[in-house]
């Protein structure tokens, strides 16, 4: 099967290096130390600091600080629309819209 889809965009280094600068401007905007943020999020304080210096977090340990920096609402729309940027991809995604698995594209 011919992919269709391409991805532009920061890799997943530069998009995390990104999202820890941003959650540290955040949390010092509010005036929070990393154990204040610790509490209110109940994630750890030395993850927070892992997360802010070396870009490492677990998923859902990246959700409680940004809910718990106020960013819930905006979190809420990732990923609830289908992108493309041909009409071959658009046309794909209408195709597999109902779709509950996803294909093998190995040969068995």
């Amino acid at each position: 099967m011919q992919n269709i889809y391409t991805f532009d965009g920061p890799n997943s280094v530069d998009l995390s290096k990104e999202l820890a600068e941003r959650v540290r401007a955040r949390r010092l905007e509010k005036g929070l130390s990393r154990e204040a943020l610790s509490v209110i999020s109940g994630v750890p304080t030395p993850t927070i600091a892992r997360f802010e210096q070396k870009y490492l977090i677990s998923l859902r340990q990246f959700l409680d600080i940004a809910i718990s920096l106020g960013f819930g609402a905006q979190l809420e729309p990732l990923l609830s629309e289908a992108q493309f940027s041909t009409m071959q991809e658009l046309e794909q995604i209408r195709k597999n819209k109902n779709r509950k698995h996803g294909r093998s594209t190995t040969n068995k």
